[in-house]
């Protein structure tokens, strides 16, 4: 098929920031793109060819969207597994597959997925109701401290709570979830693995991410994670597994710790580009998202190494700010050597949403910390 300057076209479920700069690459291809997202501020909706306003979960949209394009991905996972099965038995090119999504898609099957196929992972139980979670609380079935995490709707640390007090469960929603049991560890570390159809799969190098610690969103990403180098070799094997386990195509982002001991836990996983990966726009032969492009429609996947070292940092909406965004001095970093920022284009901030994220680059990993702090501490994402 010819994918380029032809009358092939890529759909894309959800329209945010990730979707935006995928559609980067598919300019510079220039391959036809087919948008549907809810909103009608969608990030993406400035960069596509054609832009549908409609519900990811509800399946006749899902659907008739999908039955108007030649292959079909998604950027984000909550979409409607049964549309996309159909279509897929239909004929049409969906990837990831619908069952691959199917295994990630819930965080209790996900984990319960680990189990199964021997997968390192920090032990669990699952719950069908937050009242079930109590009832076992004080059983003593489980013990506090532990990690509550929603199974399903959770995102950019929305979802996830540390129970450090019984007093903690009381703002929980009634939800299925699980509880996990406190990992000690030295970092907290991402692979992703990128597969094309035909079998061909690299990784790129790990990351290491550093977190805020309220918010539980990531604050720096760190490529290369400095740790050892046996243990990013077992790293990227362990990722590796987990992607041939699941045998997916396209990208798969693995979330991994890095224990006290050494030893390699799998935290969770993505089927798609993800924020751990963004670095690579800059730092990176080959970026996630061109990486996922060139898996989806089975061509040769491209260098995956680092040109250079890099770090990202998040742009979230500063707490006590909410309303029409503004980027506050952020002209002064635009005149910093290596330093490049991405604005995704959400008109309105709020504490702690991800608005943008900016890439250092530099032959000296400490200088580009050290300037991704003078950055972070430079913008200020506020409102009017």
């Amino acid at each position: 098929m010819n994918y380029f300057s032809s009358d092939f076209k890529l759909g894309i479920l959800g329209g945010g920031q990730l979707g935006k700069m995928l559609l980067f690459d598919t300019r510079k291809f220039d391959i036809q793109t087919y948008v549907l997202d809810p909103s009608d501020e969608a990030p993406s909706k400035i960069a596509c060819n054609k832009f549908f306003k409609g519900d990811l979960m509800d399946y006749e949209t899902v659907y008739n969207f999908g039955k108007q394009v030649d292959v079909l991905t998604f950027e984000i996972e909550l979409v409607n597994l049964e549309a996309l099965t159909q279509l897929e038995n239909e004929g049409l090119k969906v990837y990831p597959s619908p069952k691959t999504l199917k295994g990630i898609q819930n965080k209790g099957i996900q984990k319960d997925f680990y189990i199964k196929n021997n997968i390192p992972t920090a032990a669990y139980l699952r719950f069908d109701s937050h009242d079930h979670l109590q009832k076992s609380v004080g059983n003593s079935e489980i013990t506090i401290p532990f990690v509550w995490k929603c199974t399903e709707f959770g995102y950019d640390g929305n979802g996830v709570k540390v129970i450090r007090q019984i007093s903690d469960l009381d703002d929980l929603p009634n939800v299925e979830c699980i509880a996990e049991t406190m990992v000690p560890f030295k970092n907290e570390l991402a692979v992703i693995v990128c597969r094309n159809p035909s079998g061909e799969i690299k990784t790129y190098p790990v990351v290491e991410m550093e977190f805020h610690p309220e918010a539980n969103q990531v604050e720096y990403v760190i490529c290369p994670a400095r740790i050892d180098e046996k243990i990013a070799e077992k790293a990227r094997a362990i990722a590796l597994n987990v992607s041939e386990k699941f045998n997916h195509v396209g990208l798969l982002a693995v979330e991994m710790f890095q224990t006290n001991e050494d030893e390699i836990l799998v935290n969770e996983v993505a089927p798609r580009p993800h924020n751990s990966g963004h670095y690579s726009i800059e730092a990176s032969y080959t970026s996630q998202f061109e990486n996922h492009l060139r898996a989806i429609l089975d061509l040769p996947l491209g260098n995956t190494d680092s040109k250079v070292a890099g770090v990202m940092v998040n742009l979230v909406g500063a707490e006590g700010f909410s309303g029409d965004v503004v980027y506050e001095n952020i002209e002064t970093i635009l005149g910093w050597n290596g330093v490049t920022p991405h604005i995704y284009g959400k008109k309105q901030t709020r504490p702690f949403r991800k608005m943008g994220h900016v890439t250092i680059v530099n032959e000296d990993m400490g200088e580009a910390r050290k300037i991704a702090e003078q950055v972070k501490n430079t913008i200020k994402v506020i409102s009017e």
